[in-house]
């Protein structure tokens, strides 16, 4: 294929940079929303034979999250964890708090709440988002093998889409074009046409760096 010209690769490093410092705000958002979506119904009506003390302690969180303060989203998540671990809104607020964090800067707690998520919910989805969430914070740290240990794991078919595009991603990062570019084709094939999230695939894809 023919080389770049200076205009392309321009457009192809601002597409890299702007998805490095971006990929993790929009992939948090279109994951939340995705469990959101699929797991609603079930969700109502599990909650009714919850705890009344989970449930306010959960909408205790809820009001932190709006304060944007990261000691007391952290407090409320911890409190609702430790003392009503088997309930939904115990990974719910985990899944949460860690989205607060990484968006503070702080990836370490950030790791540390989705793993809880991982050894502790019983819901599939929640775990493959958790699952999903660690291993872009492992492409950041650029600990590839253990993105892609993460990456193969089990998960719900829903996901097909949205694992594949994250192995595309870790495989570009690694200089490996043609397998990134196979794993972005897998990722366009498994997400809806009708979503915002398969062009954002599609232009990374046509962003790889063609084999000269």
């Amino acid at each position: 294929m023919a080389a770049l010209d200076l205009h392309e690769q321009e457009q192809i490093d601002a597409l890299k940079a702007w998805w490095k410092d971006n990929r993790n705000h929009i992939l948090a958002g279109v994951l939340i929303a995705t469990v959101a979506v699929g797991g609603w119904r079930g969700w109502q009506y599990y909650q009714d034979g919850q705890s009344g003390d989970a449930a306010r302690l959960y909408a205790e969180f809820t009001r932190q999250l709006d304060s944007k303060d990261a000691k007391r989203i952290n407090d409320a998540a911890a409190a609702i964890t430790g003392k009503f671990a088997s309930s939904v809104y115990a990974s719910r607020a985990a899944l949460q708090a860690a989205q607060a964090n990484e968006l503070g800067k702080d990836p370490a707690l950030a790791r540390t709440q989705l793993q809880w998520v991982i050894d502790h919910t019983g819901e599939a989805g929640l775990k493959a988002v958790a699952q999903l969430r660690i291993a872009s914070l492992l492409l950041d740290e650029k600990n590839y093998a253990d993105a892609m240990k993460l990456l193969e794991a089990e998960h719900p078919a829903s996901f097909d889409g949205l694992y594949a595009d994250l192995r595309g991603d870790v495989l570009s990062a690694q200089g490996k074009q043609e397998e990134a570019g196979k794993a972005y084709q897998a990722a366009i094939d498994k997400t809806d046409a009708r979503s915002m999230y398969r062009n954002l695939i599609q232009m990374k894809m046509d962003a790889l760096v063609p084999a000269k």
